[in-house]
Parts: structure tokens; sequence; C-alpha cells
């Protein structure tokens, strides 16, 4: 007979998984739909937040703001991953689904310069800080959630659900973009239209909240770190610097691809309304990919599929990049969607990856700084970067370059990987006998 508050392998069928996947995948819709609409926005956001005769300027300024989101993103990991480490995947998962939707719509509310003076960039900042604290212990807390609770031999296919949902509330907050600059004149987005989508963010949060509550969570009979950071730090330093070269392509690549090339294509000539419609059409072929790369490793193992799509990435970021510089509609299209499929395939890979390189004690803390530290550094500066390097270059492709450089970081970290798709998670895992939370 099963002891009290044990709960047996029966947890994980197929309906007990569609529900992991759904629980894990809500609340990184409603976050990166949050928190990528700063950059889609970033003109507008800079024109109310950041005044200056120079465009570029003021451009810049937005995008500063836009990074310093990710420099909360480790702390929001170390803080969210002693959570999910110490108390459990669900509660951390919880409290980082209200973070995120309650600055958000803040932000949609918050009167600019003109209004309130000083104050406007001041709060703005201090909710982006927010929005980069639940952020950074979102997106990990569910790829461990999700691979954690995935049929044995499918933790790759499980785990490119994360991804999926991340790309799925970026697609949502592109979409949205997309529909306020058809729906509303220029003139009417950059005064009012933009707000729109930030307040529309709290409905969407308190219904991941209302989902998330209700699910069981397995958790092995195995006594938690009482100090998973220090412990982190102390024993997996090497594994968390592997990790942060591991996820540069993708760091890099993911806000380029999706967040700065409609603003790099707008400077170019390329209308607003042009730019996020295919930004939108090349993220809905990049969920398709997704899980067909995690399927695809669950079988041909991680290290082969992310050295095939890393080393892909970084030899074609330039010539698809020079291609959409032509401004062409069918260059755009055939660029655009190749680097959202080139991306995919490491995108969908990497949470049961990640995951595989670390102890169940310490993995949420240990994948959530080591993300977050190269997301922090890479990802969030990435349109920052790639703005100073035209600015200062006048060099129109510059980013293509630094896309390049990314991935074959990327590639020498695939390179340093060792078998693990056969990897057990932990011994409790394979058994029978859980703790229910």
């Amino acid at each position: 007979m099963t002891p009290p508050g044990v709960i047996t392998q029966e947890f994980r069928t197929p309906t007990a998984v569609r529900r992991g996947v759904v629980a894990g995948v809500v609340g990184n819709v409603l976050e990166w739909y949050d928190f990528a609409l700063f950059g889609f926005f970033a003109r507008e956001i800079g024109a109310h937040f950041f005044p200056a005769t120079d465009p570029t300027a003021s451009l810049l300024a937005a995008f500063g703001t836009f990074a310093a989101g990710f420099l909360m993103r480790p702390v929001g990991g170390a803080l969210f991953g002693w959570v999910g480490d110490r108390f459990g995947r669900k509660q951390a998962l919880i409290w980082s689904v209200l973070a995120m939707a309650f600055p958000s719509f803040f932000i949609g509310l918050l009167p600019g310069t003109e209004t309130i003076g000083l104050a406007a960039p001041v709060l703005l900042l201090l909710f982006r800080l927010m929005q980069g604290l639940a952020v950074g212990g979102e997106y990990m807390a569910s790829a461990v959630f999700l691979v954690e609770g995935s049929q044995p031999g499918r933790r790759g296919w499980m785990g490119s659900w994360g991804p999926l949902g991340a790309s799925a509330g970026t697609l949502l907050g592109s979409m949205a973009g997309a529909l306020v600059n058809r729906v509303l004149p220029p003139e009417a987005v950059m005064a009012y239209g933009w707000r729109i989508p930030f307040l529309v963010g709290l409905a969407v949060g308190l219904g991941g909240l209302a989902i998330r509550r209700h699910y069981v969570e397995r958790v092995p009979h195995q006594a938690p770190a009482k100090s998973p950071l220090g412990e982190a730090f102390r024993q997996h330093w090497r594994t968390m610097l592997h990790l942060v070269v591991l996820i540069a392509g993708i760091s890099v690549g993911f806000y380029t691809v999706f967040v700065y090339t409609a603003t790099w294509l707008e400077q170019i000539g390329v209308p607003a309304r042009t730019a996020l419609e295919i930004n939108s059409l090349a993220m809905a072929a990049h969920l398709f990919v997704l899980p067909a790369a995690g399927w695809a490793s669950d079988r041909l193992g991680r290290r082969p599929v992310l050295l095939f799509g890393s080393g892909a990435f970084a030899l074609l970021a330039y010539p698809l990049m020079s291609l959409m510089a032509q401004g062409q509609t069918g260059g755009l299209v055939l660029g655009w969607v190749a680097l959202s499929l080139l991306l995919a395939i490491a995108g969908g890979v990497m949470p049961a990856t990640m995951a595989e390189l670390a102890p169940w004690r310490v993995r949420c803390t240990v994948l959530s700084v080591a993300y977050n530290i190269g997301m922090a550094l890479l990802g969030g500066t990435t349109p920052l970067v790639a703005a100073w390097l035209v600015a200062r270059t006048g060099v129109t492709l510059a980013p293509a370059i630094y896309l390049s450089a990314a991935a074959g970081l990327a590639f020498i970290g695939a390179l340093l990987l060792p078998g693990t798709t056969r990897h057990s998670l932990t011994k409790e895992f394979e058994s029978a006998r859980f703790r229910q939370t």
C-alpha cells in the first residue's frame, strides 16, 4: 500500500503530463508577452519617458532601460531558484507570475515625463527591474518543472515546451504590437496605443495563477539543500560557467531576431507594421521547430543537435541578415524565418540539456543563476549593443557579425558537452515513491 503523502509513477500518465505542460507553459506565455512588449514599443516608450532632440538618443535610452531589466534577472534567478529548491518548483512558479503581471500593468498606466517629470523614467526603471526579477525566476523554474515531470526518454520533447511558451508569449506581444499598429494611425499609437497591450497582460497573469495553484508537483524523497546558492557556487561553478557559454547563441540570437530586428529594419526604411507582421510570422514558424528539436535530441542526443544548430547559426547569420537589409518583402520573409528556425534548433534542446547537467537538490538555483547571468550579460544588452554598433561604425550589418560570434561561442560550449540523454536526473525520480506538494 502506498503510504499517505506519497504518489506513484502513475503521476506521469499522459493526462498528468499534459497538466504539467499547461502549468509550466502558461506563466511563460504571460511573462514573455509582458517582457517583450517593452522592446516592440521601444520607440514610443523612448519618446514618452526619454524625450530628446535626437531620436537615436531617445531609442538608446529606451533600450538601456530594456537592458536594465536583465540586470535583475540573476537576482530573480537566485531568489526564485532558492524558493524552487527549498520549497518546491510550484511555489516559485506561483510567485513569479504575480511579480510580472502587476509591474507590466503599472507601466501601461504610468504618465510620461511631460506629466510627472523625472518621476516618470525613475518609476519606469523600477517597474522594469521588477519585471526582470520575475522573469529571472520564471523561465528556468518552469523548464526544470517540465523536464522533471517528463516521461522516461522524453525529456528533450517535454523541456522544449518551456521555450515554446516563452516564444508564444513573445509572439503574442509581437501580434499585439502589429494589431495596434494596424488598427490605429501612427499618431494614436505614439499617444496612447502602445499602452493597451501592457494593460491586457494583467488578466492573463491572473488566469495563469489560477492554473498553477491547483497543480500537484512531484517531489522526490531527498533532503533539499540548506543553502542552494552557496552550494551552487562552491560545488558547481564550472557547470554554471559552461551553461553561460552554452546559451550565448540563443541569448544574443533571440533578442536580435525577435526584439531588435524590427527596430533595425524601421531605421533602414521598412514600415513598422510590415516589420512586426513579418516578425510574427517568423516566430510562428519558430514555435513548430522547438518541440521537433527537443524530440530529435531524445533520439540523436543533445550534443549533435546543438552542434548542428549553433554551427549553422554562426555560418548563416550574416548572409541572412544581408538579405533582409535589402528591404524587399521576399528577402525579409526568407531571412527572418530562416533565422528563427535556426534559433529554434538550439532553443528547443536547451532546457533538457541544462537540467541534465545539475543535481536535483540545487538544480533550480544552478540553472536559474547561470541562465540569467548569461541573459543579463549577452541577451539583455543585445538591442543596446546592436544599436550602438550601427551608430558607432555606420555598418548596417554590424549586428549580424555580433550574432555570428555569439553562435560560435555556443558551438564551443556544445563541443564540451558530455552525453546526458540517458542520464538519470536523480535516482529518486526513477523510483516509484514521491512526496506530494
